[in-house]
């Protein structure tokens, strides 16, 4: 059994080793411009620190500013190394499928990707804004907000990354009910469950503050929704396995 297993572990190891060379290029060119990426990425927080006197961006230690520009490397290379990613991942399962399974590799890259940075964007120009703020003013006027560089990049890229891995719902219903994994049926009986981990992954992954929760938690619910249909058209449950 090992022996069968070799050529799998194999080719596994090939693709991990192509991700993390092309992961590795995007890093060190997001390290050489983590500046600008950095002030991408406070804007929404610096929008909210401006109703508040003497707040700003602070960091602490020495080396906190190198740290941080690791973390934002990080951050921006798996963004802009996803669409090959995803191509490894599809690459890898690709000799278990048939033919005409295996050419859905552009359309799952593509949509992949496209929903991600939906995801990513939806979180920056609707959450952010209206959770940082919120998050900001809860001690307004007996506390000054200085919130740490380090803190704030780490807590930006879990959300980014969160949201944007939460919009890949319908994505992945559309590729499983494809290779018959999935029908309407089984995310209608699951709903019940799915929708306590949808709040639980969204009071995990938000600030703790309603709105933000709710900010997550409703797209997904929709998204949800909009898998079934998706599963309902590709897969749908045949009436011959209900009766």
């Amino acid at each position: 059994m090992l022996e069968d297993l070799k050529p799998h572990i194999a080719e596994l190891r090939s693709r991990l080793i192509k991700i993390v060379i092309i992961y590795f290029i995007f890093f060190l060119v997001a390290f050489v411009f983590w500046k600008y990426i950095f002030e991408w990425m406070s804007m929404p927080l610096l929008e909210a620190l401006k109703y508040e006197k003497d707040s700003k961006i602070i960091f602490t230690g020495l080396a906190e500013p190198f740290f941080t520009a690791v973390k934002i490397s990080l951050f921006a290379g798996f963004f802009f190394a996803l669409p090959f990613i995803l191509y490894q991942v599809w690459a890898f399962i690709a000799p278990g499928l048939y033919e005409h399974e295996k050419k859905l590799v552009l359309p799952f890259v593509f949509w992949g990707t496209l929903m991600f940075v939906i995801g990513a964007a939806f979180a920056y120009y609707v959450v952010f804004p209206v959770g940082f703020k919120v998050l900001v003013q809860f001690g307004g006027g007996e506390f000054t907000a200085m919130p740490k560089m380090s803190e704030y990049v780490s807590f930006f890229g879990k959300l980014m990354l969160g949201f944007g891995i939460a919009f890949e719902l319908p994505v992945v219903t559309y590729f499983l009910a494809k290779l018959g994994l999935v029908t309407d049926r089984t995310l209608i009986e699951f709903s019940r469950y799915a929708i306590v981990i949808i709040f639980i992954l969204a009071a995990i992954l938000t600030p703790p503050d309603l709105f933000s929760q709710l900010a997550m938690a409703t797209p997904l619910l929709i998204l949800y929704g909009i898998s079934i249909l998706i599963a309902k058209v590709v897969n749908p449950e045949k009436k011959e396995e209900n009766s």
